[in-house]
């Protein structure tokens, strides 16, 4: 039997380090008061996520539903390509998890959009609006309570590419 192993249950070798280190700080969220486990914007979070997320979600999830193929055509010009406004989504998706990362908030940033998909359930429940609109508004949400988190470090370019600002208009995607 491998003494660093002995008395653990699950697959949490060296190997699966990262992933029990991340579960653990998870448990430490679920345990500390909300605000002050979310970071320094924590309360910021919060409040995004419980006022106007789920308002957001609505609009969203119809904004999908009413033009599924124009909306995935954005949401893909969105991702890929940014402009002189902002940034593309993944690339500022990615400096977001590369910070958090850095400045060892990944679990909380992991739960900030646990809680945003949450809302986003929670909103969407009594609709009739289709997966790709849920997985559409999953999407806004996770990087609109990201962007809150991150609103002392990034700069306009970083945060509005995170928020998506660029998908409620045709046209500032298509620029």
């Amino acid at each position: 039997m491998d003494r660093g192993t002995a008395g653990r249950t699950g697959n949490w070798g060296q190997r699966h380090y990262p992933y029990g280190l991340l579960s653990h700080r998870i448990r430490v969220l679920e345990e500390t008061d909300a605000h002050r486990a979310l970071g320094a914007a924590g309360r910021d979070v919060l409040d995004v996520v419980q006022q106007e997320v789920p308002e957001q979600a609505v609009r969203w999830a119809a904004d999908w539903d009413t033009d599924p193929e124009g909306m995935r055509q954005r949401q893909w010009k969105w991702a890929q390509c940014g402009g002189r406004t902002c940034g593309s989504g993944q690339w500022a998706q990615s400096v977001a998890a590369a910070t958090s990362h850095a400045r060892r908030e990944s679990a909380a940033q992991t739960w900030i959009e646990h809680l945003a998909r949450r809302a986003v359930d929670q909103a969407l429940a009594d609709t009739d609006a289709s997966m790709y609109a849920y997985s559409y508004a999953y999407s806004r949400a996770t990087g609109y309570a990201v962007a809150v988190q991150h609103q002392a470090r990034f700069d306009a370019y970083v945060l509005d590419a995170l928020r998506g600002t660029g998908l409620d208009s045709p046209a500032a995607v298509a620029a």
